[in-house]
Order: C-alpha cells, then sequence, then structure tokens
C-alpha cells in the first residue's frame, strides 16, 4: 500500500526509528531536500545519457551520477540516524572527477549566468539544490540531533562544485561561451 495514514498528523519518523517528529523539522528538512537533489539528478542522469554525454575515457556521467544518487542514499540514512556514513574514499572519488572535468575546461574567471543547453541548466538547477541540501544538514549537525560526519559535510560541498563544473563542460562542449554578470 502506498499510503499509511501515519503521517496525517503532520508527524512522520525515520527508517528503522520509532521516534516520531515534526515534518517540519531540522532532519525532515535535511532529508526532503536530499531527496530532491536525488530526484533533480535523476532528469540529469537521463539527460546525459539521451545526449551521450561522457565523462573522461569513456565513463559516461551517467554511471557516476547512479553512483552520487546511491551515496545520497548513505547521507539520508545517516542523518536518519544509521552509523553508517561517507567515507573518505567518495570524497576522494567526487575530486577526482571534479579534477578531470577542471582539466578540460578554461579557467574560471567570474561567475557565470545559467543557461545554455538544457543539460547544463539542469546541473545548475541540481546545484542549488544540493548547496540548500548541503545547508539543511550542516543545520541539523549543528543542531546536535545527529552525527554528522565531517566526510558527510566535505561530500556534499564537493557535490554542488562538481555539478557547477558540469553544467561548465556541458555548454563547453556544446560550444556555448559563458556569460558573465556585468553587475550594472
Amino acid at each position: 500500500m502506498l499510503y499509511t495514514k501515519k503521517g496525517d498528523d503532520g508527524m512522520t519518523k525515520t527508517f528503522g526509528c520509532d521516534q516520531r517528529m515534526s515534518k517540519s523539522s531540522t532532519i525532515a528538512e535535511a532529508l526532503g531536500t536530499l531527496d530532491e537533489t536525488n530526484s533533480f539528478l535523476g532528469l540529469c542522469k537521463i539527460k546525459s545519457k539521451k545526449e551521450k554525454f561522457n565523462f573522461i575515457e569513456n565513463i559516461s556521467f551517467e554511471k557516476i551520477i547512479l553512483g552520487i544518487q546511491k551515496n545520497l542514499f548513505i547521507i539520508q540514512a545517516e542523518i536518519g540516524g544509521s552509523k553508517i556514513s561517507i567515507t573518505e574514499d567518495k570524497v576522494k572519488e567526487i575530486e577526482n572527477i571534479i579534477d578531470c572535468v577542471e582539466k578540460e575546461l578554461p579557467p574560471i574567471k567570474s561567475f557565470f549566468i545559467s543557461g545554455g543547453i538544457k543539460l547544463a541548466v539542469l546541473f545548475d538547477i541540481t546545484r542549488t539544490i544540493s548547496r540548500r541540501a548541503e545547508r539543511r544538514v550542516v543545520e541539523v549537525s549543528e543542531e546536535g540531533k545527529t552525527e554528522v560526519g565531517d566526510f558527510t559535510k566535505a561530500y556534499l560541498n564537493r557535490l554542488s562544485s562538481l555539478l557547477y563544473a558540469s553544467a561548465r563542460l556541458a555548454n563547453y562542449r556544446a560550444g556555448i561561451l559563458e556569460e558573465s554578470p556585468d553587475y550594472k
């Protein structure tokens, strides 16, 4: 059954936990925003597959994004009170991907205005949602309601960097020039 009616009063609980909390709690907000990030990554994954947007050495972005989506489930489990957590090797893995993407791109000289091809815009939207998720996870950590590992925080920070680099790469490969704000 897809509905239980147990949340009709505005309360919920995390998987494997009997304690109920408000759906407006910081933990519920962090979990929901991580879920949003994961859903938008699904859009990026489908669009990158459709456009045959490959990474380096013929590794597909589809495969990279799937790995990230799985890691977001680890983070959600951690926020929900599980003892599992993102490890240092997962942070290093995402850093290596970012480093490879940056080798293909011209250096960053300023902020750029979102736009270009649809895939780039999807990466940008997902980046902004992932930044919100990062803020919500930090908020949960600061409240001390659940333990959040340092590698988890680092991973979320790197994720938005990867999405930023991916948006730039999608436009770069499509021949779209980055447009900087003129602040006028």
